[in-house]
């Protein structure tokens, strides 16, 4: 039965197809971020995000997930706060690369959004090549394997037939169900996944080993650090941010001499 059980958590764990991001060989700097939650209730850290896409020097911004607190539609950009943050998107899209991959609070944004905003999107996993460096970029909820309910409502919410059916209500029947998920704390749990859990590390370190990759960029867990998986294998988990009820804003930037975290840039 042991066995059996740790052979199904291997193949849950396997690598899935993943995206090769070459970066252009003149790039100075990319950033990544995640985890901002933006909605109207935080508008001190919609406007740090903001400043962060209009004024970085970085040659690329990666958004690896949770960029919004919901996303239910792409239709959802003609409401008001939603179309704030398109414009800032598609303003930051004309400077600089902008790409996104969806997290689990935003797993609905798709095509039309990403071409009305000039992002590119990000398949999760993706392997980003930038300067002889291989890094493996993952929103981060698919490896915390411990947390089997969430998995299996994972999966369930990324169905196509899960999906269609959602996407075929209304706006504002889709917007009222997902505030209603967030008030309520069990349901809210089910998309968040459980917050002790983490990234499995074995299940990382195949993924890193099957991908040629030493190092990998998540968000999701709201650990911001970086540590070993196992030697020679190395992670940096993002920052949440929030600057409205707290402290909490920060940049994981890739140069070619390596990561560093900074504060987002300034006006």
């Amino acid at each position: 039965m042991a066995g059996s059980a740790a052979a199904g958590r291997e193949a849950v764990g396997a690598l899935p197809a993943y995206f090769e991001f070459v970066a252009p060989r003149d790039w100075k700097a990319i950033d990544f971020i995640s985890d901002l939650h933006l909605c109207e209730a935080l508008p001190r850290t919609f406007q740090a995000w903001s400043a962060h896409l209009r004024h970085t020097p970085a040659d690329a911004v990666l958004i690896l997930g949770d960029l919004f607190e919901a996303w239910v539609g792409d239709d959802s950009h003609t409401l008001p706060f939603e179309r704030r943050c398109l414009e800032v998107l598609a303003d930051a899209a004309s400077h600089r690369t902008l790409a996104f991959m969806v997290g689990n609070r935003d797993f609905l944004l798709g095509t039309a959004m990403l071409r009305a905003s000039g992002m590119m999107g990000l398949p999760d996993p993706t392997l980003l090549e930038a300067w002889g460096q291989r890094v493996l970029l993952s929103h981060g909820d698919a490896l915390c394997l411990d947390d089997r309910p969430y998995q299996e409502f994972r999966a369930e919410v990324r169905s196509a037939p899960w999906q269609q059916a959602f996407l075929a209500r209304p706006l504002a029947e889709r917007r009222a169900l997902a505030a209603e998920m967030r008030r309520m704390s069990s349901t809210r749990h089910r998309f968040d996944g459980d917050s002790a859990a983490d990234v499995d590390a074995a299940a990382a370190v195949r993924w890193l080993h099957a991908i040629g990759a030493a190092e990998m960029v998540h968000g999701h867990t709201h650990r911001p650090g970086s540590n070993a998986l196992a030697p020679g294998f190395k992670r940096h988990v993002l920052s949440d941010w929030d600057l409205d009820t707290a402290d909490r804003a920060e940049v994981l930037r890739l140069t070619r001499k390596g990561f560093e975290r900074i504060g987002p840039a300034a006006r």
